[in-house]
């Protein structure tokens, strides 16, 4: 809407510039932050961090602010009246359409946006009442989206009068604490379409400025009250905020903003009223936009390693760092900053034995670089268990395997294939370990007490073992699971302390036992009397081979009859004791073996989401991307071969295309980055055609014989991906 006459839209700004410094000099402050005057700004760290130290796990939660905090209230100016309706506004802006006058309109919006009262008069849907609460920010957002959709439709005078009133109310002496009425100013003027242009991003600088400076109480309103924008309108202001932060990384034409280094402050304070919204979008279940939303994949094109370890060496200090706000950071770009960093440790694992070997005078041995497994096929589980156990101090090395008998070399396909084998028995119901849900399609602990809990050790270090050398595994764990693994994300030092421990809810168990979450549902919502009509205690029962045993929620649980007014806390306990302590050594010795692999300051970035992504990759599989990605060797894409294969394997069934993906790869799950990740190769086998397809699993290669029509290179494909398992050197 403002690309039309955008360069001689305000003369580059000269003549606000111009106005701006006018207005210094008779304010005669030249520090004041809320000057908009492009020389002498203050850098971006003197404004206040708005999370805490994330290493401590201690982040915003804007719930934990006390009541008190809402006051005292300061003095609230008397808002002028204005009566103007969105039906009249409307009808105003008809006739302007129709008759090409636009002096009422115009008159209007000068007015509204000249400064924070007006704003407030226009928009607040009761002028004498306060709207003070956390619940109620009072804004008429149905008239506040009418005149920001009108906006973008009228004459550039029109818009250049809103910017000009903003300008005026960001210039606005501050001599106290901010009013609601102020923050609710704030909250409108970030909804403003206009500052999608870049020609207004100087204004919409410094009005991020000031909204990042606010204190904490302050953010707890807007928090509060952004939760009830629409999704729309709230995902507008995301993604304006997240072009902002790109457009100044890399801007298209960089004459259009001021030198970088006069404003250093742009991006912390564009990102720090992004937290703002992030927090407001996890306050609401489900939220109102996805996780992924607040991606910015600008990012990945950024030297992610610096600001990893300008946020290890300064954590949230007054240094920047957008690991500080890892919401922003997209999964792809941790990835990699994991991945970069388990290959430093590996490196200086490597190093450290090295080093010590010839510190003894011992001859080194490249084995010694490696944490090298030896299994047998037919003891695959407690061989994997021996070799893991002894050698501990290498978990952290590159991880290479070997089946005995077998001649295969490890360039990763034997490791892939040694992840699916063992993952594939651990948690088969035979072996006990874990119990498989039918309603909801995933693995959960078993409960049962035993005297060595090593076994689980095992399957945490191998998920870390599959993080830190980026494999993907088919494991079905629900989302709490991941949950607890990064409760906490980092070990702590003290032994004594419980780890695996989350929150838990009626959802979590949703997604785990649907049946058993439905009839707990069902008791919270029963009209009737609960202590006669179910005679239930604080205790519950469980089957542990064959024999029934009994567990109090809570002292003397037995004799504490549920009744309308406990059951919630039943509920809860019943939830907590399913999830967390009923399983607790089982799910603290998975913990352990997790983190004995992947401790690292890098799973502090991650959400639960974003753990079990990078450890199963998607289950989607989208051949035609792969079509897309694949490269050729010895083979163009247009050859007969190639567009009979592609023919077959778009037709084949979700399980063959996964036994495909699986022959080819040695897994089949899609990585982080989707399918052009797997860099998919099909190459010309120069052998017969009575030859089955071969697979290079290290390399994601596939080499396929010539086939000399549709029907014979569907039946060799069928039985060579129908028989894939052991491997062998040509």
């Amino acid at each position: 809407g403002l690309e039309e006459g955008a360069k001689n839209q305000f003369s580059t700004f000269s003549n606000f510039i111009t106005t701006i410094n006018q207005k210094k000099e008779g304010i005669g402050n030249r520090n004041s932050p809320t000057q908009l005057v492009i020389p002498n700004i203050k850098n971006g760290r003197d404004l206040p961090p708005l999370c805490l130290d994330v290493r401590q796990k201690q982040r915003m939660s804007i719930d934990n602010l006390p009541q008190e905090l809402k006051a005292p209230f300061p003095p609230v100016s008397s808002l002028p009246i204005r009566t103007k309706t969105v039906k009249d506004f409307q009808d105003d802006m008809e006739k302007s359409k129709a008759s090409g006058d636009w002096k009422a309109v115009h008159n209007f919006y000068s007015t509204t946006f000249d400064s924070f009262l007006e704003i407030n008069a226009a928009f607040k849907k009761d002028t004498n009442s306060p709207f003070n609460t956390i619940e109620d920010s009072g804004i008429d957002a149905k008239f506040v989206n009418v005149v920001y959709d009108a906006l973008l439709n009228t004459p550039q005078d029109v818009q250049k009068s809103v910017l000009k009133g903003i300008i005026n109310g960001l210039l606005q002496e501050w001599t106290g604490p901010r009013t609601k009425d102020d923050l609710r100013a704030y909250c409108i003027l970030l909804q403003n379409p206009q500052f999608s242009n870049t020609s207004t991003y100087v204004i919409y600088a410094h009005l991020l400025r000031q909204i990042a400076a606010l204190t904490e109480a302050d953010h707890h309103f807007l928090v509060h009250w952004s939760k009830k924008i629409s999704q729309k309108r709230f995902k507008q202001v995301v993604d304006r905020l997240l072009q902002f932060i790109s457009l100044r990384l890399f801007p298209a034409k960089p004459e259009e903003f001021p030198p970088m280094v006069k404003c250093t402050w742009w991006i912390p304070s564009a990102t720090k009223v992004l937290a703002l919204f992030n927090a407001a979008n996890s306050l609401i279940s489900p939220p109102i936009i996805s996780y992924m939303d607040f991606y910015n994949s600008t990012l990945d094109h950024i030297d992610l390693m610096e600001e990893y370890h300008n946020w290890q060496c300064y954590g949230n200090s007054h240094r920047f760092s957008f690991c500080q706000y890892p919401f922003i950071i997209s999964i792809a770009a941790k990835k990699v900053i994991i991945q970069r960093d388990s290959e430093q440790q590996m490196i200086s694992i490597a190093r450290q034995s090295l080093v010590d070997k010839v510190s003894r005078r011992q001859k080194p041995d490249m084995n010694m670089l490696f944490l090298n497994v030896k299994v047998r096929r037919t003891h695959l589980v407690s061989d994997s268990l021996d070799e893991l156990a002894r050698k501990k101090a290498d978990l952290k090395k590159k991880l290479k395997v070997t089946f005995v008998g077998e001649a295969g070399l490890d360039m990763g396909g034997l490791t892939k294939e040694w992840f699916l084998l063992l993952i594939r028995q651990i948690f088969h119901p035979d072996y006990g370990m874990f119990t498989y849900h039918k309603d909801s399609h995933c693995h959960w602990f078993s409960s049962f007490k035993c005297d060595n809990y090593s076994e689980f050790r095992l399957v945490g270090a191998l998920m870390g073992l599959a993080v830190y050398n980026s494999i993907t595994l088919d494991i079905r764990f629900p989302p709490c699971c991941y949950k607890k693994l990064l409760s906490p994300p980092i070990v702590p030092c003290d032994h004594n302390t419980l780890v695996g421990i989350c929150g838990v809810t009626l959802d979590d168990l949703f997604q785990i036992m649907p049946e058993l979450a439905h009839g707990l549902s069902e008791l919270l919502s029963y009209e009737g009397n609960v202590e006669e009509d179910f005679y239930s205690t604080f205790q519950v029962f469980q089957e542990e081979f064959g024999v029934i045993k009994s567990y109090n929620l809570k002292p003397n649980g037995d004799k504490i009859p549920v009744t309308n007014r406990n059951r919630k806390e039943y509920v809860q306990l019943y939830v907590d004791f399913l999830l967390n302590k009923s399983i607790y050594k089982q799910f603290a010795a998975f913990y352990y073996g997790f983190h004995s692999v992947c401790a690292s300051y890098a799973l502090l970035l991650l959400r639960p989401e974003e753990v079990e992504i990078l450890v199963c990759g998607s289950p989607e599989l989208d051949m035609s991307a792969l079509q897309r990605s694949t490269q050729y060797e010895g083979y163009q894409k247009t050859d007969l071969t190639i567009r009979y294969f592609w023919d077959v394997v778009l037709g084949f069934s979700l399980e063959l295309q996964k036994k495909l993906l699986h022959f080819a790869t040695g897994s089949d799950r899609v990585p982080v980055g989707g399918m052009a990740d797997l860099n998919f190769k099909i190459s010309k086998s120069e052998t017969s055609t009575n030859w089955l397809p071969v697979a290079h699993t290290c390399f994601n290669q596939l080499c396929l014989p010539p086939y000399k029509n549709k029907k014979e290179l569907k039946q060799k494909l069928i039985i060579g991906i129908s028989n894939a398992e052991g491997f062998g050197l040509e």
